[in-house]
């Protein structure tokens, strides 16, 4: 088990889910394939309430709040350790009172600095590559972002925690940092790997965190051919029909199934075994749960697989 109180000048990377999934999918690869530990739950439960309980099988599951949990990985080779805190949820109210009281826990672990992952959506086309934006609390920190040929965010703003928690960072003297994946708008409620996919090649340029990055690669390429046809058939129907974007009803396609098959449960048990002898295939047993539209039922039992060394 990780001692924190023990760790190496520490970084901490605060992701929730959010546009195209990319920040949530980032952390959750990063904490997947370095196959870090958790560590602690972070508690804010006055901050939070229950919007919503979940319906199976006809049957209303407990209500519960959202969690929040922190994960840790010893770096072998560099300076800096890492954090990696993962949210279910954004707090409806009090946003700003729960940065500052994550930064406080942060600062007690000697974090050096903080970073959010988000999505930038714009014109941009699924064949184009997805550029990083970045900005940051602290203007030294902004020249290193610079130097790695990140595209400064030169005005605007950043919504939701993921810029609160930097700015609530500097206020504690901790740079903070937002690295803003590119995705088109037009699929902005589609997963967009390939945004995520940019965050995390920047965020390991920085740190010089090797990451085995080709599940991701894989997924970011596959994407891109889907939501390429797709495009192709947007534009095409707004060609025929002479009407406007936002005028245009396109179809989209979904994974969501009523129920799981036994030839999907048996592949779910044989990926979580799996997982469960290699942390870093843990993300492939994501994928699948994302696929199948059960990720879900399934996040206790999966994010328990980081509980502990095994």
């Amino acid at each position: 088990m990780i001692d924190t109180s023990k760790m190496k000048d520490p970084w901490m990377v605060a992701v929730w889910p959010g546009m195209g999934q990319v920040a949530i999918s980032a952390g959750y690869y990063l904490m997947a394939k370095l196959e870090m530990e958790h560590v602690a739950d972070f508690a804010a439960d006055n901050l939070f309430d229950v919007e919503a309980v979940e319906v199976k099988d006809g049957l209303i599951a407990p209500a519960r709040l959202p969690k929040n949990r922190i994960y840790a990985w010893s770096n072998p080779d560099g300076d800096h350790d890492l954090l990696v805190f993962i949210g279910e949820a954004q707090p409806p109210v009090g946003k700003y009172l729960f940065c500052n009281q994550l930064v406080e826990f942060a600062s007690k672990l000697n974090v050096a600095r903080v970073v959010t992952f988000a999505a930038m959506a714009t014109a941009m086309r699924p064949e184009q590559p997805s550029r990083v934006f970045c900005a940051s609390t602290d203007s030294s920190v902004l020249d290193e972002l610079k130097e790695a040929r990140l595209t400064t965010l030169e005005d605007g703003n950043i919504g939701g925690l993921n810029g609160l928690l930097a700015g609530a960072a500097a206020n504690l003297g901790i740079p903070g940092i937002c690295l803003l994946g590119e995705m088109p708008h037009v699929f902005a409620q589609f997963p967009y790997p390939k945004a995520a996919l940019g965050v995390l090649r920047a965020f390991t340029k920085m740190t010089k965190i090797e990451l085995d990055m080709a599940e991701l690669t894989s997924q970011s390429e596959l994407a891109d051919q889907h939501l390429g046809i797709l495009f192709s058939k947007m534009e095409a129907a707004m060609e025929q029909r002479g009407r406007s974007e936002e005028e245009t009803e396109f179809p989209s396609e979904t994974y969501a199934q009523e129920g799981l098959s036994p030839e999907d449960q048996q592949r779910i048990e044989v990926l979580f075994e799996a997982a469960r002898k290699d942390r870093s295939r843990a993300y492939e047993l994501k994928r699948e749960l994302d696929r199948l539209d059960v990720f879900a039922d399934y996040e206790d039992r999966f994010l328990d697989l980081f509980k502990q060394d095994i």
